[in-house]
């Protein structure tokens, strides 16, 4: 697996980035009256929340989404209000589809990178996202992978017939990621008798070697109709318990640093200094996270007398808890941040923030709160000397047996 550096790439970086989403799908598998992509699933069209996960990363200078001839309508009703969308009709296979896509691109000047992706994974996370960002620097092309945790066998007759070695064997994901011009070139050459069930296949075909990020076990398939309904409550209810993890931590400003907070690059003529990038609200984030789960504190997992965190940026802390939080069996209710400061201004920033952290964590923007004070002027945050934070974070875990 491709181990991705701890620094998230510079937004202002120049390379052209474009998401490939393709949802011309009819989904009759998955039932109803409207195709899958544009059924609601968790409070929005299947289809938006790829679109929105795309976006709300700030890596990419556009989406263009593969959609049937006869969906227009409803592809514009799915993704009504959102800007810098280009739909366009796909042909009467995925691997056309794409290609159409492809092609439409290249008519609009072409791109660096091309990340191709399939509306029916709506629960996009921007770690993935960032490990493909991370991982395409050094390779033409990346997929996300998980591993086969079941044991596998054929059926024969309505009966279990011969075990499949899994050894090897690898569950893929989409996106999947390509420097453009490979991958357009290698769909334009693509001639194979058998219909390529995702575009890693046509990079093979092409000679290009794909590398591999892990997946995610959220970044599932929408394909069946028990696959719309929601888990019930009283269930969840029944059979975990909730646990609460708070934080709290507090760094000096000082000129020549950046002023980083909640993962967002925020304008100012003084800056947070630390080992780190010293993101305070990420820091407390990560505490309350491992408090949550009595798993230490990020001191522990991150000494600053270790140089491999020095300068890196705070996204990977709370990443690495709440995946301690999921080994765990527990998931994020929700968070609820304050951020602690004279200057600047959060309230111009507070809806980004809360989106920022919802995509770095999985969560809908819904779970997480934002908030900010002052401490009217007294102590070290009141006369301008620092900022301080403190993150309280609920969490729903498995009851011990």
């Amino acid at each position: 697996m491709h181990n991705p550096e701890e620094k998230e790439p510079a937004p202002s970086q120049s390379i052209n980035r474009v998401a490939l989403i393709v949802a011309a799908g009819k989904g009759v598998r998955a039932g109803g009256v409207l195709p899958k992509q544009f059924r609601e699933y968790i409070g929005k069209p299947l289809l938006r929340h790829s679109v929105e996960a795309f976006q709300n990363s700030g890596l990419f200078d556009r989406c263009v989404v593969v959609i049937a001839h006869d969906q227009n309508d409803m592809a514009a009703a799915a993704l009504n209000g959102l800007k810098d969308i280009k739909f366009l009709h796909g042909g009467d296979t995925r691997q056309k589809s794409v290609y159409n896509g492809l092609a439409s691109i290249a008519e609009k000047g072409g791109c660096d990178e091309v990340y191709i992706h399939d509306a029916a994974r709506p629960r996009l996370s921007f770690r993935v996202i960032q490990k493909l960002v991370f991982a395409l620097r050094e390779n033409k092309g990346v997929v996300p992978v998980l591993p086969v945790v079941d044991s596998l066998s054929r059926r024969q007759d309505g009966h279990l017939a011969a075990a499949i070695n899994r050894d090897g064997l690898c569950r893929v994901q989409t996106p999947q990621a390509f420097h453009f011009d490979a991958i357009y070139n290698a769909h334009k050459a693509y001639e194979a008798e058998t219909e390529a069930t995702d575009d890693a296949r046509v990079a093979q075909a092409a000679a290009i070697d794909i590398a591999l990020i892990d997946g995610d076990e959220a970044l599932r398939k929408i394909t069946f109709p028990e696959d719309f309904n929601e888990v019930d409550s009283e269930q969840i209810m029944s059979s975990h318990i909730t646990r609460t993890g708070m934080g709290f931590d507090v760094h000096r400003l000082v000129k020549g640093e950046e002023l980083w907070l909640c993962g967002l690059l925020i304008p100012h003529d003084m800056g947070l200094a630390g080992h780190s990038d010293a993101d305070v609200a990420l820091h407390a984030i990560t505490d309350a996270l491992l408090g949550s789960i009595a798993d230490g504190d990020i001191g522990d997992h991150f000494p600053p007398s270790d140089e491999r965190w020095k300068g890196a940026r705070s996204d990977v802390f709370v990443e690495f808890a709440s995946e301690r939080v999921r080994t765990q069996g527990g998931s994020i209710n929700n968070i609820d941040l304050t951020i602690i400061c004279e200057t600047p201004r959060i309230g111009p920033y507070r809806d980004d923030m809360r989106q920022r952290l919802a995509d770095m964590l999985g969560l809908d923007i819904g779970q997480v709160s934002v908030k900010a004070t002052t401490t009217e002027r007294l102590g070290a945050t009141g006369r301008g000397e620092g900022i301080a934070a403190q993150a309280v974070v609920t969490i729903a875990i498995a009851k011990p047996a």
